[in-house]
């Protein structure tokens, strides 16, 4: 067979969106996939980097100590639970709000818009630093405010005790995160048709019929994908916990990528921090199922 044959079996109208599409697979494959595998593969070895025995396969164990025996490890999967919960309810409801106002038509709007979704673009360790300084003791705006309002008598150390720093901490998150909700809510509100709110008003509805009965549903696999996407991404938050209390005091604002990172960089361990990795993965994988399940995503209404 010649070669020009040959070339012309493999280029043709059905091979070449595989050919167009192979470099994406071979860069998700190289970076994503393999990865995944690795870590899996590692999560069932004795692999702990200064250790002189070298690798070792020790099948479940890293797994069995981390359910069984490791509290600390339960106490992070806890404190992601309040973290994760906080977060995107706070910022889903005010995400929806920020949404429905920017909505209406105002001066400015562009320029209003813009401001607003602003925070989104601010990375996490530069959050952690502004809040952690606003949030200051001696010097923190938040303390001076309620001094002058007479809210408080004395000054308040937020990050003193484990509820008040995780508080902070969602507060801090909440407000970087509400934009994230807002663009995503905004775009969705602006495809459904005033006619329809128009026929609704005119057969009597008021604004919270037509909020529940006409948006909701029709901004239904907006809602159920952007709360499944920063769920996702909230639980893998590591940089404003990190920067601002590290997991502490005394491991109350913990949380699973945080002990993840602070166990590696202590023991320096790959196969019990890959086991706790593969967990949270799983955690996730699981969670996604029953939540775009129960959601019914994809179908027309949630009701």
């Amino acid at each position: 067979m010649s070669a020009k044959r040959i070339k012309q079996m493999i280029i043709n109208k059905k091979t070449i969106p595989y050919l167009l599409l192979l470099p994406a697979f071979l860069f998700i494959g190289a970076f994503m996939l393999y990865p995944i595998g690795n870590t899996v593969v590692m999560s069932t070895q004795h692999n702990v980097m200064i250790d002189a025995k070298g690798t070792s396969f020790i099948g479940l164990d890293n797994f069995k100590k981390l359910i069984l025996e490791d509290e600390v490890f339960h106490l992070a999967l806890r404190n992601s639970l309040v973290w994760v919960a906080g977060n995107v309810a706070l910022q889903s409801v005010l995400g929806m709000v920020l949404a429905l106002i920017l909505n209406q038509s105002m001066r400015c709007r562009g320029f209003i818009r813009a401001i607003t979704f602003s925070p989104w673009a601010v990375s996490g360790v530069i959050v952690s630093l502004m809040w952690s300084f606003m949030y200051s003791e001696s010097v923190g705006v938040f303390n001076d405010i309620m001094l002058r309002l007479g809210i408080i008598d004395s000054r308040i150390s937020w990050f003193s005790t484990g509820p008040r720093a995780m508080l902070a901490m969602i507060i801090a998150t909440t407000w970087r995160g509400i934009p994230f909700f807002a663009i995503n809510f905004l775009s969705s509100l602006q495809t459904i048709s005033e006619e329809m709110y128009e026929s609704a008003r005119v057969d009597g509805a008021g604004a919270l019929k037509r909020f529940f009965y006409i948006t909701m549903p029709m901004m239904k696999d907006t809602v159920v994908l952007t709360l499944l996407l920063r769920t996702i991404w909230t639980l893998n938050i590591v940089d404003i916990i990190y920067s601002t209390t590290a997991g502490g005091p005394a491991n109350t604002t913990l949380t699973v990528p945080v002990y993840i990172m602070n166990t590696f960089m202590g023991s320096l361990d790959y196969g019990y921090t890959s086991a706790m990795a593969v967990i949270m993965a799983i955690i996730m994988i699981v969670f996604s199922l029953i939540f775009i399940k129960a959601t019914k995503y994809g179908k027309e209404s949630l009701y």
